[in-house]
């Protein structure tokens, strides 16, 4: 696969400005940020970050065209996002092959990103013409009751590098039709993918001749995160990343009584009993945990296993993770590419360590790969460890390919009460062909987790619903279902058609 050739059809340069107002690229002169790929180790490009001033641009930017934006008939705004997922499905596979080889997962991971792009892009441009509220009685004669929603204005986006460009879209594409504008903050870790996307859109407003500040961009460090998070002219932050992360963004928005979507840690469980069929269900598991390396926020990183079907679980995923290829995600004949960067190698080799001293059992080797293909010294091995959900390395979200099993001797109840004990609650599952297996899981004393699946994995969520979980995965709820609401800000209406003006509860005042 030709790199220059995907970067030059995406508009990339060897040094590119970190800040733009649509197409217009500011002149920033911040730190820059050399983009190297895991893959290779290879320099990809350069982006010169935003400065202070740059943001206040953009923000100024994003103000002004607000007042027409929002002023545009949405099924028109519907039209332009329906422009932008053509232009998206124009740059499919070199926005896919940047991202694949920007961020290090495989090739079809990444075309399967942008594909995500593009449903959110359909789904959204349905949902420019429904738009809806509620209309309701009123106890008071010749009055009507509605409610209707409006745009909120400028919605911040921070986004993390595990999906550098699937999360902008899923705020955006809802945002725009909702009549807001939005100002982004890609990670620092993938921001060629960022300019990536700024360049196809600021095509899109270009041709509909439409204000460029509807979408305006801003790379940096956390100083931006914060800049957007402490900014009262942002009424909604849209945050993903790590609980920590989340935590200082929720705490800045939430003090100035902005609202703050926040999409954080996951550490996400399948509960298989002795009733799931294992034919079926180890190429999910499989997936689930050494898919994008580990680094999905709904990877797979702990089974909840009965003791009737542990040994065959266990040995089907021992000689499973045996057939692993390892290398090149580019190469379509690989399995798992490289994790991020030599911070994230790390990370994956110290919860090893901590596994072992707290009594883990490595049934899988773990450890880092070195030598011809590995250059970029980001690729390590999918391990596999015996071990206690009370463990503390368990408890903690390892962004890597490390699979915790645990063994459980009860019903489904115990397993259940196992898969909910730990801080996060993004994404469960549990294989079982029981109804009733399944229903409990399903029930209020199943999951506790934003998304609970029956007989699939953990990850691999369809753009339909909405995408979230609960506790320290903050709350939040994006892309799918009504997920819009959060990017519009809701009013009571109440109109008197009448001659007289009685007061509800009944009150009398009289002059």
């Amino acid at each position: 696969m030709n790199i220059k050739k995907i970067l030059n059809s995406l508009g990339i340069e060897s040094e590119n400005s970190g800040a733009a107002i649509g197409g217009d690229w500011l002149k920033t002169s911040g730190d820059t940020i050399i983009s190297v790929s895991p893959v290779d180790g290879q320099e990809i490009g350069s982006v010169v970050c935003a400065t202070e001033q740059d943001y206040q641009n953009c923000i100024n930017a994003g103000l002004d065209a607000f007042s027409d934006w929002r002023m545009m008939p949405a099924p028109q705004r519907g039209e332009v996002v329906r422009q932008f997922g053509e232009a998206l499905r124009s740059k499919k596979e070199a926005l896919g092959a940047l991202v694949s080889y920007e961020m290090g997962k495989s090739f079809q991971e990444g075309l399967g990103e942008v594909q995500e792009m593009i449903d959110i892009c359909d789904f959204a441009v349905g949902l420019s013409r429904q738009l809806h509220g509620l209309t309701m009685h009123s106890e008071r004669p010749m009055h009507r009751m509605y409610e209707q929603y409006h745009p909120l204005g400028i919605v911040g986006i921070i986004s993390a590098f595990n999906f550098p460009v699937a999360v902008w879209a899923w705020n955006t594409a809802l945002a725009w039709i909702c009549g807001d504008v939005c100002i982004w903050k890609p990670s620092e870790k993938a921001p060629l993918c960022g300019v990536a996307c700024q360049k196809i859109i600021a095509e899109v407003l270009d041709k509909n001749n439409l204000h460029k500040g509807i979408s305006t961009i801003v790379i940096g460090d956390a100083s931006i995160g914060k800049l957007m998070s402490a900014d009262k002219r942002i009424p909604l932050v849209s945050a993903t990343g790590s609980t920590r992360m989340g935590k200082s963004v929720g705490e800045v928005v939430g003090k100035r009584l902005g609202k703050s979507l926040l999409e954080l840690g996951g550490n996400n469980a399948v509960i298989l009993t002795p009733n799931a069929d294992l034919k079926m269900v180890i190429p999910a598991l499989v997936f689930g945990a050494v898919g994008t390396t580990g680094q999905r926020c709904t990877s797979t990183r702990r089974l909840i296993i009965h003791e009737d079907i542990y040994q065959n679980v266990k040995t089907a995923l021992i000689n499973a993770y045996n057939q692993l290829r390892i290398g090149d995600p580019l190469d379509e004949s690989n399995h798992v590419g490289p994790l991020i960067d030599q911070d994230a190698v790390k990370m994956y080799l110290d919860a090893i360590e901590a596994a072992k001293l707290e009594g883990g059992n490595v049934v899988v080797e773990g450890g880092q790969l070195s030598g011809s293909g590995y250059e970029s010294n980001c690729y390590v091995k999918p391990v596999i460890i015996e071990a206690e959900n009370s463990f503390k390395i368990v408890q903690h979200e390892t962004f890597a390919p490390i699979l915790y099993l645990i063994k459980y001797s009860g019903d489904v109840n115990q397993a259940i009460a196992i898969q909910n004990d730990v801080p996060q609650g993004l994404s469960s599952a549990i294989m079982t062909s029981d109804m009733r297996e399944q229903e409990t899981f399903l029930s209020h004393q199943g999951s506790d987790c934003g998304i609970a699946n029956v007989n699939i994995g953990t990850s691999g969520a369809e753009i339909g619903g909405a995408f979230g979980g609960e506790k320290e995965t903050g709350g939040g709820r994006e892309s799918g279902s009504d997920a819009w609401k959060i990017y519009m800000r809701r009013q009571t209406n109440t109109i008197n058609w009448g001659t007289s003006l009685p007061l509800a509860q009944g009150i009398k005042f009289e002059l």
